[in-house]
């Protein structure tokens, strides 16, 4: 199994961020790197309102169920891609782009640093463009996407095995 960082930045639901560190728990991700407005656990030098935090956190528990205290996790304002670059990580950003491969034909690497995008936008032209190779899930139905947490355990899975 490749060694998976998970970066989930602007991601805007609680919830979504919950099942995605239930979820990376479950596929032994290594770590969360949660960015830009993305809410996050506690951390032991936090730099919110004590509440502030203390609601999250509860928030984000409801569907974590204390994975949250499992996975290891950091909080970047910007998701720093070219420090996990030069540690090995493939940058693989998750979203439908003609560029994308998709999921079911990729050969994942050693060190993957999967990139998770906004709820509605996904992840934004800026942040495409640095991603060295980019999935897309398949889809058959008439919506366009999955929610972010279960397309976050469609790719765990797809990678892991």
């Amino acid at each position: 199994m490749p060694d998976i960082i998970v970066i989930a930045h602007n991601i805007r639901s609680t919830h979504n961020v919950g099942s995605i560190f239930r979820t990376s728990e479950g596929f032994g991700v290594r770590k969360i790197i949660l960015s830009g407005y993305t809410p996050y656990p506690s951390l032991p030098s936090d730099a919110r309102l004590p509440h502030i935090a203390a609601k999250l956190t509860a928030q984000i528990h409801k569907t974590a169920l204390g994975a949250e205290t499992m996975v290891e996790f950091e909080y970047q304002t910007e998701p720093d891609l070219s420090a996990l670059r030069a540690e090995g990580y493939t940058i693989v950003g998750l979203e439908q782009t003609e560029r994308s491969t998709m999921l079911q034909n990729y050969q994942a690497p050693d060190k993957i640093a999967l990139l998770l995008g906004e709820e509605v936008n996904g992840i934004s032209d800026e942040l495409v463009n640095q991603c060295d190779d980019l999935l897309e899930i398949p889809m058959v139905g008439q919506k366009e996407s999955f929610n972010v947490s279960v397309a976050t355990g469609i790719a765990l899975y797809a990678l892991s095995i």
